[in-house]
């Protein structure tokens, strides 16, 4: 026999818990929309067609300004949504959820304003952007993206190749080859789109400012550094001196020596080699080392360096990227921004499109300093002022700069801020690295692939076996649609469930 009582007696569910659970929600919808009012001069600022984005971005944030965990636990206990999907949809969520409050304690729904974002609404302008940025996607829902190699200018049988396999935008990178060949690039692209019938939106990446290793003193081809080394960086164009018995490495960039500071943490070749400066001068830093191999790792020339805790005055925009630009913006469909870090950036990335008339071509924000992710919402803000927009977590540098163990927490947060605001996000660095450019598949690759199923794009590198890669991808993006979309796990039925009735 039922025991009908059960709800009578769980706590939960008693009339006084409602009432504080209602009065909690109340609260912080109210607190949502103080601190939106706050910024209701910056959201008059952003494209008409992204000011409903823009208010949910910041709804969100204020939401997210409160730890909840507490909050969600009750209303998970009442039956009721505990907040963990709201990101594109915030306010109609909390409207939801005190009107089912209000009919649980036998009271009529509160009349609300009407939220800017209704519940399929979002997902509809994020796909809208997205098809926007990335065109439209293939049967597997999330868009697979290709560094092009030089082989794409020589060869137009590459690029068909490409597409074919599953490419569905190419990107070409101005920190390789020279305009002639991204020219051809672009024409291989487009030729082999008309051939195949095939969309394929083509991104340049410009190369921004350049932090890396130059050369070696005494010519030597590389530095074999151990844990405890000390070495010394010069601000030099050329090989460097000698000098005393410590070793030497170049780097051209006066910023640099100029805002580094000691005891500041500095990092080469992808995080291979960290250290800390120990003493700086207007043209040297003293470096001891403190992650290297034990026996020695080797810093090469042309390495990058990442500084993540100095502030770099550093415009993303360099004189060779405003002339590149010139050469790209005819062709181009989007421009990637490296070393974004300011809303400044992306307003000069504006200015520097709108002086060719670009108003078609799309920017994508690289976010992989440190100090990009810090300012996440200001920049997001900034680029919705343009209708073409996306965001790309660049997680090689971002994993230096914020630090390898925080690094799966950082690209949670940033898919999750860019999905408040609707804009599409890119997913790259080394996605099945080992296969493109090895031929062999790892493990733990294949779990990194399952997890970028969330992002509307997945970069690939280039590699002599990226048409296996590419196939590989396309399987596992097809498979992982069926499993899970952005945050929300998808109940399809499961085979194995069969078993005990078979």
């Amino acid at each position: 026999m039922t025991d009908h009582s059960t709800h009578a007696r769980d706590p939960a569910l008693s009339r006084k818990a409602l009432d504080r659970l209602a009065l909690h929600m109340q609260e912080l919808r109210q607190d949502v929309l103080a601190r939106e009012s706050e910024l209701s001069d910056m959201l008059e600022g952003v494209h008409p067609g992204h000011r409903a984005s823009a208010r949910n971005l910041v709804q969100y944030l204020a939401l997210r300004r409160h730890d909840v965990r507490a909050l969600q636990l009750r209303l998970a206990r009442v039956g009721l949504s505990s907040l963990g999907r709201a990101e594109s949809h915030v306010l109609i969520t909390l409207d939801r959820i005190l009107a089912m409050l209000a009919l649980a304690r036998g009271s009529e729904p509160p009349k609300l304003s009407p939220p800017p974002v209704g519940f399929r609404q979002g997902e509809r302008i994020l796909a809208g952007n997205a098809r926007r940025l990335l065109g439209v996607p293939a049967h597997r829902g999330v868009r697979i993206m290709v560094t092009l190699p030089t082989d794409a200018a020589e060869d137009p049988a590459f690029a068909r190749d490409l597409i074919g396999a599953g490419m569905s935008c190419a990107r070409i990178n101005c920190a390789r080859d020279d305009a002639a060949a991204w020219n051809a690039m672009a024409e291989n692209v487009r030729a082999a789109e008309n051939a195949l019938g095939r969309e394929c939106r083509i991104l340049v990446d410009l190369g921004g400012p350049k932090l890396r290793t130059g050369a070696v003193a005494g010519g030597a081809k590389r530095l074999l550094l151990a844990p405890g080394d000390r070495f010394e960086i010069v601000h030099d164009d050329g090989v460097p001196a000698r000098d005393g018995s410590r070793p030497r490495i170049a780097c051209a960039a006066a910023e640099v020596f100029r805002c580094a500071r000691p005891d500041e943490p500095i990092w080469f070749d992808d995080g291979r080699v960290g250290g800390v400066i120990e003493d700086r001068t207007d043209d040297r830093l003293l470096v001891r080392v403190t992650n290297a191999k034990k026996d020695g790792s080797k810093l090469r020339p042309e390495r990058g360096i990442n500084l993540p805790e100095t502030s770099l005055t550093l415009p993303a925009l360099t004189q060779k990227d405003l002339h590149d630009l010139a050469h790209v913006v005819p062709w181009a469909d989007s421009i990637e921004l490296s070393f974004v870090q300011h809303a400044s950036d992306v307003h000069a990335m504006h200015d520097a499109l709108r002086a060719h008339d670009a108003a078609d071509v799309g920017v994508v924000l690289k976010i992989e300093k440190r100090s990009a992710f810090d300012n996440l919402p200001l920049l997001l803000l900034a680029a919705m002022q343009r209708r073409t927009f996306g965001v790309m977590i660049a997680r090689g540098d971002l994993a230096v700069e914020a630090g390898f163990e925080r690094m799966a927490e950082v690209q949670e947060e940033i898919l999750w801020i860019a999905e408040a605001a609707h804009v599409p996000t890119i997913w790259a660095t080394e996605v099945l690295d080992k296969l493109a450019k090895e031929g062999r598949l790892s493990r733990a690759e294949v779990t990194d692939a399952a997890m970028s199923a969330r992002a509307e794009a997945v970069m690939l590198n280039k590699g002599p076996f990226v048409i296996d890669a590419i196939g590989t991808l396309d399987d596992i993006l097809g498979r992982m649609r069926e499993h899970q979309s952005k945050k929300r796990s998808l109940l399809r039925a499961l085979h194995v469930s069969h078993s005990l009735w078979s």
